[in-house]
C-alpha cells in the first residue's frame, strides 16, 4: 500500500459482500481499503475516523437508507445496491453519488469505474483554477472506461476474477459447489465452473462429487494448498 492509495471505506449490510466487494476495490492498483461498515451508525463514524476518498455504499442498511446517508459523507460516493427502481437512481445521482452499481455485478464492472475514478480524481488534482475544457475531460475520464468495459467479451477471463474466485474458495475452508461460489464473489455460475475448472487443471483445486439426497450429483471444489 502507498500513502498515494485512494482510501475506500465499504458500506453493506451484508458482512460476505462487503468483503467480496472489499475484495474486489482491493485488486485495482492504486486504491486501499481503509475499513468497512454494516450500518449506516458504523458508516458515520467511520466516515469521520478514517476519512476515505470515496465510499462504496449500499442503500439497504439495517438502520438507514443509504440514500438518506449519501449527502452526509465528505467523501466521493459510489452506489452498490440492489435497489433497482428509478426513484432510488435519481436520488442517489441528485445527492451526489457518481456511479450507480446495481447488485450483482462483476469485478470488472466495478474496476472500470473505479479506474476512471482514479482518472478523474487525477484531472482534478491540480491547484490551478479549470477551464472548462479541463472540467469536461476530466468528467470524460471518469466515464471513458465504462465503454471500454462494455465491449470487453462477456466470457473473456481476467486475473481480477481468477483472484477473487480462487479466494473465495480458499477463505470457505471447505468444499464449495460453483453455484456457491458464483454467490460469493457476484458472478454467474458458467463464470464460476469456467474459472473453477482452470484452477483445477493447473491442480489449485480438487473436484469432486457431492451427492444430495434427490437429483443429479454436482461437482464440489475446494481448495488445494501446494
Amino acid at each position: 500500500m502507498s500513502d498515494q492509495d485512494l482510501r475506500v471505506l465499504v458500506v453493506d449490510d451484508d458482512f460476505r459482500v462487503a468483503q467480496v466487494h472489499a475484495g474486489f476495490v482491493a485488486s485495482v492498483d492504486g486504491f486501499q481499503v481503509c475499513g468497512t461498515a454494516h450500518s449506516a451508525a458504523r458508516a458515520r463514524e467511520l466516515a469521520v475516523e478514517l476519512d476515505p476518498d470515496l465510499v462504496l455504499l449500499d442503500v439497504y442498511l439495517p438502520d438507514a437508507s443509504g440514500l438518506t446517508l449519501l449527502p452526509e459523507l465528505d467523501a466521493d460516493v459510489i452506489m452498490a445496491t440492489a435497489a433497482a427502481d428509478p426513484a432510488s437512481v435519481r436520488a442517489a445521482l441528485g445527492r451526489g453519488a457518481l456511479h450507480y452499481l446495481v447488485k450483482p455485478f462483476t469485478a470488472e464492472a466495478l474496476v472500470a469505474r473505479l479506474v476512471g475514478y482514479a482518472r478523474y480524481r487525477r484531472a482534478l488534482a491540480g491547484p490551478d483554477e479549470l477551464t472548462q475544457d479541463a472540467v469536461d475531460a476530466a468528467l470524460r475520464e471518469l466515464h471513458a472506461p465504462l465503454a471500454a468495459a462494455g465491449a470487453a467479451r462477456p466470457s473473456g477471463r481476467t486475473p481480477v476474477t481468477a483472484q477473487l474466485v480462487a479466494e473465495a474458495l480458499r477463505r470457505a475452508g471447505v468444499p464449495r459447489s460453483a453455484a456457491e461460489v458464483a454467490e460469493d464473489v457476484g458472478i454467474s455460475r458458467a463464470t464460476a465452473q469456467r474459472y473453477l475448472a482452470s484452477l483445477a487443471q493447473r491442480g489449485r483445486v480438487h473436484v469432486a462429487l457431492r451427492y444430495g439426497a434427490t437429483g443429479r450429483p454436482e461437482h464440489e471444489y475446494s481448495w488445494s494448498p501446494r
